[in-house]
């Protein structure tokens, strides 16, 4: 299995410390199999996230026998551990630059299924009978510097036109009135599409579902070979294998670059970390002036994402770190905690016992991936989601579970989403890329 990060990025020790681990009780998940032997099916999906979970899901109600293999337990990647915001997004370019490289009707497709997307999630919930905790109307963007002002109301323009809603904008004067107080930011935009949610219960609640509907869904199962026998795929496993006429690959940020060999250097994994405080007190949330729910980013290429959630604990996250290994770990522990007391000054004693992290992965064309895998028969792959796999990650696994029955798909679905992922440079080296990335970015968002 070749793999681009440290062994400690894909083992226990960055999620020891997941706080939605602590929200969810012993029966939340179904009773997983364990795969001891061969077993046979029509269609085998490897991943246990959202992608892989709503693929089987809509299989397996549409009468197809599915089986799931997932390394670890259902919800064990980033689908159990990201920050559970569900809003628009799944492209690492803006509207703009996507009309410029795919033209107005692609971008426009697009725009259409970020939108479905979000609406996707939401009525799985509601169909499901899921309760993930949801809150927070829409999301809201903050400006970190007084210059990005402009950007947000040009965004407010752009999201009445592309989505036909209005948007809040409040200055750096009326935050505080809002529940926004905090020294760090010049402004904040409100878009009322998109809610926030414990991704862990929505992960496990698609589990529920999916083995209701008849998928069999084998745990502690890492796919450790995949090769062709005729018309069939053949999974092996440490313990068993797998026979099945289709194949769907939904590993995102957690591939492997010869799982199949075609993946080899067409995604790219990046870490993403979280912090969560303890419960705070009334003083201690009107000392700092933030009481809004709402979901929150700032403007910031190396962005910070956080929102205090129903149990009155902040969430904090972040990206930036570049290796793996339990010193990299502290050392971005200890730079989230920093500009998480700079944005919140209040709240500088307040503990966070709560630090973890996960990988999510991009595309070398910054855009997703759902569709065939070229020169495979029968093979399929959704991924890179660009840190917004909640929404994206669930539309896309519908999308290939559609294209694997042969279904036209008559959701919004552009063609660059289903344009083979091209190779980033360096091949397996390519993780090097990021240290002159992030300094980059970190100097552009200094400026």
């Amino acid at each position: 299995m070749k793999r681009i990060y440290e062994d400690m990025a894909y083992g226990p020790r960055p999620v020891e410390e997941n706080y939605w681990r602590t929200t969810v009780t012993a029966d939340a998940a179904p009773k997983y199999q364990s795969l001891d032997g061969p077993v046979r099916c029509d269609t085998v999906v490897v991943g246990g996230g959202y992608t892989g979970l709503c693929a089987a899901l809509y299989l397996a109600e549409a009468g197809v026998d599915v089986v799931v293999l997932e390394a670890e337990e259902p919800g064990w990647g980033a689908s159990g551990r990201n920050g559970g915001f569900c809003c628009l997004g799944g492209a690492a370019l803006d509207d703009r630059a996507l009309r410029r490289r795919y033209g107005e009707a692609d971008a426009h497709a697009f725009s259409s299924a970020k939108r479905q997307a979000v609406d996707l999630v939401d009525g799985l919930l509601d169909r499901l009978g899921i309760d993930a905790d949801v809150h927070s109307e829409g999301e809201t963007i903050l400006a970190h510097r007084a210059s990005d002002v402009a950007g947000l109301r040009q965004t407010a323009r752009a999201m009445q036109a592309d989505q036909n809603v209005r948007c809040e904008f409040h200055s750096a004067a009326e935050m505080a009135e809002q529940g926004l107080a905090s020294p760090e930011f010049h402004g904040a935009l409100t878009i009322p599409i998109g809610f926030a949610l414990n991704p862990l219960k929505y992960a496990l609640g698609l589990a529920r579902a999916a083995a209701s509907a008849g998928v069999r869904l084998f745990a502690n199962a890492r796919v450790l070979g995949i090769t062709r026998h005729g018309a069939e795929w053949c999974l092996s496993t440490a313990d068993g294998r797998v026979q099945a006429k289709r194949l769907l690959m939904a590993t995102n940020g957690y591939s492997a670059d010869d799982l199949p060999n075609w993946m080899a250097g067409r995604y790219l994994p990046v870490q993403s970390n979280i912090l969560v405080t303890r419960p705070l007190t009334d003083a201690e949330i009107a000392a700092q002036g933030w009481t809004s729910a709402q979901m929150c980013y700032d403007t910031r290429r190396l962005l910070h994402y956080f929102r205090l959630m129903p149990d009155r604990r902040m969430l904090f996250g972040l990206r930036g770190a570049v290796r793996a290994s339990d010193a990299a770990l502290a050392e971005t522990r200890a730079m989230a905690r920093a500009d998480f007391d700079r944005i919140f000054p209040a709240w500088r004693h307040v503990e966070t016992p709560y630090f973890w992290s996960g990988l999510v992965a991009m595309a070398r064309d910054r855009t997703p991936f759902a569709g065939p895998i070229p020169g495979l028969e029968n093979a399929f792959a959704a991924m890179c989601y660009h840190g917004n796999g909640v929404a994206m990650g669930t539309y896309a696994g519908t999308i290939m579970a559609e294209l694997a029955l042969g279904r036209a798909v008559e959701r919004p679905f552009p063609e660059f989403m289903r344009r083979p992922l091209a190779r980033f440079p360096l091949g397996r080296y390519r993780r090097l890329l990021l240290p002159a990335a992030y300094s980059w970015y970190r100097f552009l968002d200094s400026r």
